[in-house]
C-alpha cells in the first residue's frame, strides 16, 4: 500500500506529464485492475485519480 504522500507525488507527475488527460488514465488503469481481479492496486489508482481531480480544482460552469 502506498502512503499518501506517493499517492500525491504520482498524481502530480502524471498530471504535469500528461495534463487532464491523466485523470482518464487514472481511472482506466483502475478499472484494468478491478477487471483483472487486483483489488488493491484499483484501490491505489482511484486513489491516484481523486488526487489529481483536487489538484484539478472545482468544475466551472
Amino acid at each position: 500500500m502506498m502512503s499518501e504522500m506517493q499517492i500525491h507525488t504520482i498524481a502530480r507527475q502524471m498530471m504535469e506529464k500528461h495534463g487532464l488527460t491523466a485523470i482518464a488514465q487514472a481511472a482506466h488503469n483502475a478499472q484494468d485492475c478491478e477487471t483483472k481481479g487486483d483489488v488493491e492496486e484499483a484501490r491505489e489508482w482511484r486513489h491516484i485519480e481523486d488526487a489529481m481531480k483536487m489538484m484539478r480544482g472545482p468544475h466551472q460552469s
